[in-house]
């Protein structure tokens, strides 16, 4: 098991918490804020990890995930649309821990491949899917994380929010056997983020809610309880 995965499953709290400059519709998500004050306040929420945003889409660029490798121990994974191994030389360099690998975005035969490079190179996979015949067609090295992406990138993720797909999913993840199956963005409230952890979900990925709203109120209501199966 990777150093991430580990991170996510021996943590009180579940949310992986994200850095993102930029929402889909080009809306300024600090708020005023500094990078490092997010960071700290991630901190203080009990984060098992951070993702950061990377996609100049977003508003991200490769000096953002240095800057906050150089203010937090945590694992970072980076968000970005990779489909090279240059990329992925790039990712461990910048002290990435873990890597966006996109299925939509990818042949099944390359998604594998750069998945065995990742982790060659002690990068967790993180292998983004949308449908049982992506989960289907992955062989992915021991160790990698799958998670469900609630949006739709074709459309530079802005259409409305599912986390539907990920209910329906989660017996497919699970049959799968990634030791980590996570529930990816448009995740607007920790009621909605409850409802994904009944379900089976071991992690969360959070980005918009988190940055609009109080990391700790969001860590405050998932934490904890649901690991011992006590979620209402």
């Amino acid at each position: 098991m990777t150093g991430f995965v580990e991170a996510v499953l021996a943590g009180p709290n579940p949310l992986i918490m994200e850095i993102k400059k930029k929402d889909a519709a080009g809306r300024d998500l600090l708020n005023g804020r500094s990078v490092p004050e997010i960071v700290e306040a991630y901190h203080l929420a009990g984060a098992p990890c951070i993702s950061v945003v990377t996609g100049r889409w977003f508003g991200g660029n490769d000096e953002l995930l240095r800057q906050v490798r150089s203010l937090t121990h945590l694992p970072i994974l980076q968000k970005d649309f990779i489909t090279r191994r240059d990329q992925l030389l790039k990712a461990s360099d910048l002290g990435a821990s873990a890597v966006l690998l996109t299925a939509q975005l990818l042949p099944v035969k390359g998604l594998n491949t750069l998945a065995e490079h990742a982790a060659e190179l002690k990068l967790t996979p993180f292998i983004e899917v949308v449908s049982e015949v992506e989960i289907g067609s992955i062989h992915s090295p021991a160790g990698s994380v799958m998670a469900v992406n609630n949006k739709d990138i074709r459309n530079r993720e802005r259409g409305p929010d599912s986390v539907g797909r990920s209910i329906r999913l989660i017996d497919a993840v699970k049959e799968a056997g990634t030791p980590c199956a996570v529930s990816a963005s448009g995740i607007d409230s920790p009621d909605t983020a409850l409802r994904l952890l009944r379900a089976g979900y071991q992690a969360l990925l959070v980005g918009t809610a988190v940055l609009s709203g109080q990391p700790e109120e969001w860590a405050h209501v998932t934490s904890g309880s649901y690991r011992t199966g006590t979620v209402a």
